[in-house]
């Protein structure tokens, strides 16, 4: 059959027009878009498969700096591309970027794209975003909602989260160019990385893991080693463009990581611990034998569980306290079940201010119980609890806690401090016991939490870094750790002191 010259879809126009059939020239409309979006699609492809990073550019406009054009161009080049990231560097944007670039460059019903993250919410809320807002700045063929990409009718794109241990979650996509990305990689689970795998067995297939190297005993890290057969990529804070001199427009500077942010972090957490290698370095740390709370398990305990508790799992609402003193920290942080909430702070060593701060976080939080470190200054501000609590401030139980006390178990631990650190920080960590993933201040908090040391002493007992040697060393006091452990501390694991 002839192909229908310009002027006679005029003239089968014009006559529909005087007709009035509606119904055929919308056919006939339909018909002529999908001819110039093939025609489009041939020519994106012609210019663009090859060459996504001129594809950001031209097609949406944008900026692509360094270290996104070395991530683009190895999945252009690569089969297995693993990035792991700092912090503050866009991971998930340029992840979105790739995802874009990979569907509008290949024919709907040939490519699909594949997402997944440790939860539902981060799929939906942090790479599905930025899905969103590419696919509407380049003005992007089909549609998008939460979670996934239709063109036309066909579902190109999307992006899911299944359960950890089903290796067939993604079974039944069959196309030629399959794009999966995992963001957040280092909480996704092994099974899910075989699910990934199997789902790209052709030579046009890729995948493209993404994340902070926070938990060293991830399966992350093992694709990052050498010899894994990955391609791997390190973003280090110092190689962004504001910490390296890399020339970018302002408004790309100000969405990146700055050297303000990097030096604070620095003075905060200290350059060895393993926060700042993971979120400042883009490296991933060991767990040292000798630290008492491993990185690899409080990782674990920072990824939003997918079940929501129920009322009564958060129960008990406890306030551990630790009161500042020399210059130090008062720190009151809030525990709702298992799960540690809440922080409040401020620097002052004074009962009189510090027990009007702490009888306000009680009301805030509905706390039942306020524990209390006792030595030195503590002692007055637990004075001036129970004397509130006598003038119907408020009603909770005020706990006094000398750390540097028997333990409960004394053939075991040194004092009780050496317990609470080893039963509750290591402990609860181990066994995934506490939710940290909505923490305030979270990590500061987790940065002190794996810094102090533990040793077996004359007698073998269990017994950590003392607070004033753990000041020494790193030239800041653990007082947000100290807090949340406390917050912790209860009856049924280490022994209290009643004190009203």
């Amino acid at each position: 059959m002839a192909t229908p010259t310009r002027e006679s879809v005029r003239h089968q126009v014009e006559q529909l027009v005087r007709a009035g059939d509606t119904k055929a020239l919308r056919e006939i409309r339909d018909q002529l878009k999908r001819k110039v979006d093939r025609r489009s699609l041939r020519e994106r492809s012609r210019l663009y498969a090859h060459n996504p990073v001129g594809w950001v550019i031209e097609r949406l406009r944008q900026t692509v700096w360094s270290k996104q054009r070395d991530i683009m161009l190895s999945v252009r080049d690569n089969r297995r591309t693993a990035v792991r990231s700092c912090h503050g560097v866009g991971k998930s944007h340029t992840a979105s970027l790739v995802a874009s670039w990979w569907l509008d460059t290949h024919p709907p019903g040939e490519a699909f794209v594949v997402t997944s993250a440790p939860t539902f919410a981060q799929v939906r809320a942090i790479l599905w975003r930025y899905i969103r807002r590419t696919h509407r700045r380049g003005k992007l063929a089909g549609r998008v909602n939460q979670t996934e990409w239709h063109i036309d009718d066909e579902l190109v794109a999307f992006g899911r989260k299944p359960a950890d241990h089903d290796e067939s979650a993604f079974q039944g996509i069959h196309a030629r160019y399959v794009l999966v990305i995992l963001d957040e990689a280092c909480g996704i689970p092994e099974q899910l990385w075989v699910a990934a795998d199997a789902l790209t067995t052709n030579a046009d297939c890729r995948i493209l893991a993404i994340g902070n190297p926070d938990n060293p005993s991830s399966h992350f890290r093992k694709v990052c080693l050498p010899g894994s057969g990955w391609h791997v990529i390190g973003i280090s804070a110092f190689e962004s463009p504001n910490l390296s001199g890399e020339e970018v427009p302002e408004a790309v500077a100000q969405a990146l990581v700055g050297r303000e942010w990097v030096e604070e972090k620095a003075r905060e957490w200290g350059e060895d611990n393993p926060l700042y290698k993971s979120k400042v370095l883009g490296e991933f740390s060991e767990d040292a034998p000798n630290k008492v709370v491993r990185a690899s398990d409080v990782a674990r305990c920072r990824i939003d569980p997918e079940t929501k508790p129920a009322a009564a799992d958060l129960e008990p609402v406890e306030l551990g306290v630790d009161v500042g003193g020399g210059g130090d920290e008062t720190v009151i942080r809030e525990r709702r079940g298992r799960r540690a909430g809440r922080e409040w702070r401020a620097h002052t060593d004074r009962p009189e201010k510090i027990a009007p701060m702490v009888v306000q976080a009680i009301k805030e939080s509905g706390a039942t119980a306020v524990k209390v470190d006792s030595i030195g200054v503590g002692f007055g501000v637990i004075g001036e609890l129970r004397n509130a609590a006598g003038r119907g401030e408020h009603t909770a139980h005020i706990l006094g806690v000398n750390v540097g006390e028997k333990s409960s178990q004394p053939d075991k631990f040194k004092n009780l401090r050496a317990e609470i650190w080893w039963e509750i920080g290591r402990g609860l960590s181990e066994r995934g016991g506490w939710d940290l993933s909505g923490m305030e201040n979270a990590d500061t908090a987790v940065a002190q939490l794996l810094e102090p040391l533990w040793h077996a002493d004359a007698q073998g007992r269990i017994q950590v870094e003392p607070k004033d040697d753990v000041r020494k060393r790193l030239g800041r006091s653990p007082d947000n750790a100290d807090a949340l452990l406390l917050a912790f501390y209860s009856a049924g694991r280490p022994r209290v002191r009643w004190l009203s």
